[in-house]
């Protein structure tokens, strides 16, 4: 297999994001090729449990954003989400995911670390690995949910670019591109595996800007990596620039460029094949993990509040534990093995973490 990875520069990576399919071709195949080499040929699947969509934040591109007053409120309590997830760990998962609007109050770091302790004591063994996505935290409740169980962290940087994420978020102290990046070292300080990511097709948004980002990510040094293409929503203040965005079709084909050259940029982090791509193409998910993805996260929230969950439109709301077998059988037709037994912890974490001093464990 060649090593590509040398001539992934900058520029190379920005005119590989805008080149014809066929002259992409090659790297795709070497993402592929790096994947099995590197991380095997698993593919790890998470049940996703969104626990609810009050947010603090009010972020010009979300649907659960704070101002949007068409949203439905909801959060699920303790005994629903438990609930959820022993319906995760009958079906065969051993990995979850909760995930939520952003709040920041004592009742609620406390809350989640009581729920935390609830789910360990579901099984023998101290549960199923637990991913949080909640936002931006301090460091001491990012730690006490770690001491609770929590093992991974997604807190996506939505894009590295100082000025564009100006661009997507109001200009207050709640929203700075400082205070992100800030608790992007505090989940690191507190020694979870890291995963951040982008979105792509923003308005204003370039191939320079993405390629920017594959190198923040790197640079940063994530365990893994959830990013997919902006969907809008017609409740937000950014979907008055609709008008100027390129469209969906060539927001999935960059999407799944960005997966195959962050795949040979970073070899063996664990990178998801998200939702927000079937919302513009049913089979878009399998894709990516033909393009170097490994981690598909399906939808095990209770049917009723799924659909409230609405971050963007048109949100493919059709996966039940039921349906864990047809899914399996669609991974497996990518040519990997569907692994939800498998907590499927971060390679790139292990090798971090073994190469780390002593001193700083």
């Amino acid at each position: 297999m060649k090593d590509l990875r040398h001539e992934l520069t900058d520029a190379r990576l920005a005119e590989l994001l805008e080149c014809d399919d066929d002259k992409f071709a090659p790297y795709a195949a070497a993402a592929r090729d790096t994947l099995i080499a590197h991380v095997g040929d698993k593919c790890y699947l998470r049940a996703l449990i969104e626990i609810g969509n009050i947010c603090a934040k009010d972020c010009l591109y979300c649907g659960i954003r704070r101002s949007n007053r068409h949203a439905v409120r909801y959060m699920l309590g303790d005994d629903a989400i438990v609930s959820a997830v022993r319906a995760s760990l009958e079906a065969g998962y051993r990995s979850i995911v909760l995930q939520g609007g952003e709040q920041c109050s004592d009742s609620f770091t406390l809350r989640i670390e009581r729920l935390l302790d609830k789910i360990s004591r579901l099984t023998p063994d101290g549960g199923p690995a637990v991913t949080l996505s909640l936002g931006e935290q301090s460091l001491s409740t990012y730690m006490r949910w770690r001491e609770a169980g929590a093992r991974r962290y997604l807190l996506r940087i939505e894009s590295s670019s100082r000025h564009l994420y100006s661009r997507i978020h109001p200009a207050d102290p709640l929203h700075s591109f400082d205070r992100r990046l800030e608790a992007l070292m505090s989940l690191r300080e507190a020694d979870y595996q890291v995963g951040t990511g982008v979105m792509i097709g923003l308005p204003g948004q370039t191939a320079e800007h993405l390629a920017a980002d594959i190198r923040f990510m790197q640079q940063t040094d994530i365990d893994m990596c959830g990013m997919g293409p902006y969907l809008e929503h017609r409740h937000t203040p950014l979907y008055g620039l609709r008008h100027t965005l390129v469209p969906p079709a060539e927001r999935l084909r960059l999407s799944l460029r960005m997966v195959a050259l962050l795949r040979l940029v970073m070899p063996d982090i664990n990178i998801a094949a998200t939702t927000a791509l079937q919302a513009i193409d049913s089979h878009a998910r399998e894709e990516a993990l033909r393009m170097g993805a490994n981690v598909i996260m399906p939808n095990m929230t209770p049917q009723q509040a799924k659909a409230r969950y609405a971050l963007y439109e048109n949100k493919p709301l059709c996966e039940t534990p039921a349906g864990t077998m047809p899914l399996c059988g669609r991974i497996c037709d990518t040519g990997l093995v569907a692994a939800p037994e498998d907590d499927g912890t971060s390679r790139h974490y292990h090798k971090r973490k073994s190469h780390e001093p002593t001193a700083t464990r």
